[in-house]
């Protein structure tokens, strides 16, 4: 008996132990744990989206503000004063709706129609491309505008004689496309100053 009971004592140990219930991963486990790697996906692949769009509205505001500056100043930069008679003088004839801007041909510091910064107005608006770039003026953007930059020039009410009232704005159209769709602008920049005039 007592060999019988060592022999079943060694069989026992020879048996193979049963396989641990934690060595594998249950389909359970694999499908949640593949479901928050995808939500974590998800989330990441949205932030990457939020943040192109933001860098893209920064770089649309930044260049539609320079854009605005450089046609402010280039107003700014024609003859409005007196000359030595003590006349008034100021330019009428310059072009600043071509690039480069010509001496004659266009409006200079003509005072603008009251709507020319709510529609396009021949010789007080120009296009530009996505980076900047003139491509054209006239009554309607052509293809491939990324900017419309239009400008009003208007007698300031208290002295009409001496000071002007210069305005302009700057619109980012969605796409550089056509039409460039100025009523649902992505972003509109507007810059203001004040000219007076002073002797020539």
């Amino acid at each position: 008996m007592e060999c019988q009971l060592h022999w079943v004592s060694a069989s026992m140990e020879a048996l193979p132990r049963s396989v641990p219930r934690d060595a594998g991963f249950t389909l359970l486990e694999v499908t949640v744990a593949l479901a928050v790697l995808a939500g974590g996906v998800f989330v990441v692949a949205e932030l990457f989206l939020v943040s192109a769009n933001a860098a893209r509205l920064a770089r649309a505001s930044g260049v539609a503000t320079a854009l605005a500056s450089q046609k402010c100043e280039q107003l700014r930069a024609l003859a409005w004063g007196y000359d030595v008679d003590g006349q008034g003088a100021q330019d009428t004839t310059s072009d600043i709706s071509v690039w480069p801007d010509r001496p004659d041909g266009g409006l200079g510091l003509t005072a603008s129609p009251p709507d020319a910064l709510s529609r396009d107005t021949p010789g007080f608006v120009d296009y530009l491309d996505a980076d900047g770039g003139w491509i054209g003026n006239g009554a309607s953007p052509p293809f491939g505008t990324g900017f419309v930059r239009r400008w009003s020039i208007e007698p300031l009410a208290e002295s009409p004689a001496d000071t002007l009232v210069l305005r302009v704005l700057v619109i980012a159209c969605r796409a550089s496309g056509n039409p460039c769709d100025t009523a649902h602008a992505s972003q509109t920049v507007r810059v203001v100053a004040v000219r007076a005039r002073r002797t020539a």
